[in-house]
């Protein structure tokens, strides 16, 4: 290794950055501020080095230190940073370029979905080498209540923008109970079902919408763990739908990985 690359990992990595960054996720993972020696004993560094990397920080104004307790936390350094990465960050459109590939790994029609004006509406479609036979495409809007890429929406989408559809479908659901036969249209199983699906972390629909298609559907979430878009798979065979089937745990990894939240409590802990 040339003297000049001494402090420099096998990967070109610098390694005293990646412990600062190290110790900069350590504090960033915590729910408020911590001490020199948690610090320290978390990041596994003498307490020394920590101390080093603390005062470097808070003079970028990414660490502040509370007056009596001397503990330090986040400064306002970080959130401008954050709130910068968050306004780079495009949802839809990263989303949408990630879709051909869930299609051919899952091997399934993926389709990804935000909310409009009219409830939630189909804006990329990626069809399987064996495409299912459905009327769907580009615009479609989704009904709320009987198809999966709607119940995830229920589940995780901001429920004022849902209400005037939600409410429009219950009403609709009561004169016609076949519309969504395994849900009776009341608040109360309504709120039933969101728990469910969102434990579960994907909604699922078998034939309800369209007779012989099975479909999942899942979030992509913001933030604040609200729906930005969701995407879905739709295939025929029945075992698609079941916790834990392939096309479930593909789906939920993609999605997943293009969220800033987690999509359950299991996957938070």
């Amino acid at each position: 290794m040339a003297r000049g690359d001494k402090g420099e990992g096998q990967t070109g990595g610098i390694q005293s950055l990646d412990a600062a960054l190290r110790l900069l996720g350590a504090m960033m993972e915590r729910r408020g501020p911590a001490s020199l020696s948690e610090l320290a004993r978390e990041c596994r560094m003498p307490p020394s080095k920590v101390h080093r990397y603390l005062a470097s920080f808070q003079h970028a104004g990414l660490v502040e230190q509370a007056g009596r307790s001397g503990k330090y936390d986040l400064g306002p350094g970080a959130v401008t940073l954050g709130l910068s990465a968050l306004a780079r960050h495009d949802f839809v459109n990263r989303a949408s370029d990630a879709l051909p590939d869930l299609c051919t790994e899952s091997g399934l029609t993926a389709l990804l979905s935000v909310w409009g004006n009219q409830g939630a509406t189909v804006i990329r479609w990626e069809r399987a080498a064996s495409p299912t036979v459905t009327s769907m495409g580009l615009g479609t809007t989704l009904p709320l209540l009987n198809s999966a890429t709607g119940r995830a929406f229920l589940a995780w989408a901001p429920p004022a923008p849902l209400r005037a559809i939600r409410e429009a479908e219950m009403r609709h659901a009561r004169k016609n109970p076949a519309i969504a036969s395994d849900l009776v249209p009341t608040q109360r199983d309504i709120d039933k079902l969101v728990e469910t699906i969102r434990a579960q972390g994907y909604a699922s629909v078998e034939g309800r919408f369209i007779p012989g298609l099975v479909a999942i559907a899942a979030p992509i979430l913001d933030w604040q763990g609200e729906a930005q878009a969701v995407a879905t798979l739709i295939g025929t065979d029945p075992i698609l739908v079941q916790p834990g089937s392939e096309a479930v745990t593909r789906l939920i990894a993609f999605c997943k990985e293009l969220s800033f939240a987690p999509m359950t409590m299991a996957d938070a802990k």
